[in-house]
């Protein structure tokens, strides 16, 4: 990732916000052999820990796959991000560019026990539960659950490394920048974010 020193996020409380607010992560292992290995999966931030690091959990078999915890890793986690059209711009001339904010975060995974797993996705479903109307509970299917996540790997990561980017459009006039948000928060804004996926559900169901 190219380096801007006018975009960096250095602060951890600020990677932990971006990863609470967008647990859904890239998970890219760097084999012995020279290969890459890349899993998607949620990750949440370890809140009991003093230094920032990371939880997360997947499938048994990717968890072979990655070799998980025999090598170096990157989790990659993508915050909010889009499309700026140069026409929104008042000065020109401009081009199109894409605002982002992602936290990459390196090292290699520490394989939790079967106690560790199962807490681990009791917290899961409690962190993404949190904003429903009536959240629901791991406990509520609690011996089929545990069927389950016999058939997960857990992890945690304590970061070696850890670069954080805003490219926010912090270079321009601050007037600028409110008006690129004002369209994005209009004509720019799209649909909510639970439209594109019911969309490619219905999709998958119609093929």
């Amino acid at each position: 990732m190219l380096a801007q020193p006018e975009f960096a996020l250095h602060d951890p409380a600020a990677w932990r916000t971006i990863i609470r607010d967008n647990g859904w992560a890239t998970l890219v292992t760097s084999q012995g052999n020279g290969s890459l290995v890349v899993s998607h999966l949620p990750v949440l931030v370890d809140e009991g820990a003093d230094e920032f690091a990371l939880l997360g959990h997947l499938a048994r078999a990717d968890a072979r796959e990655h070799e998980l915890g025999d090598h170096n890793v990157v989790i990659i986690v993508q915050g909010p991000h889009g499309y700026l059209s140069p026409p929104w711009y008042k000065e020109i001339p401009h081009v199109p560019t894409w605002d982002f904010v992602v936290v990459h975060a390196f090292g290699r995974p520490t394989v939790l026990d079967s106690e560790d797993t199962y807490r681990l996705l009791a917290a899961t479903v409690d962190h993404f539960e949190a904003g429903m109307a009536k959240p629901w509970r791991l406990d509520e299917v609690d011996d089929y659950a545990h069927r389950i996540a016999a058939g997960t790997t857990a992890f945690r990561l304590d970061p070696v490394r850890v670069v954080g980017k805003a490219k926010l459009h912090q270079d321009v006039d601050p007037r600028e920048a409110l008006r690129l948000a004002d369209f994005l928060e209009t004509v720019g804004a799209g649909e909510p974010p639970g439209v594109p996926l019911a969309r490619a559900i219905r999709a998958a169901l119609a093929r």
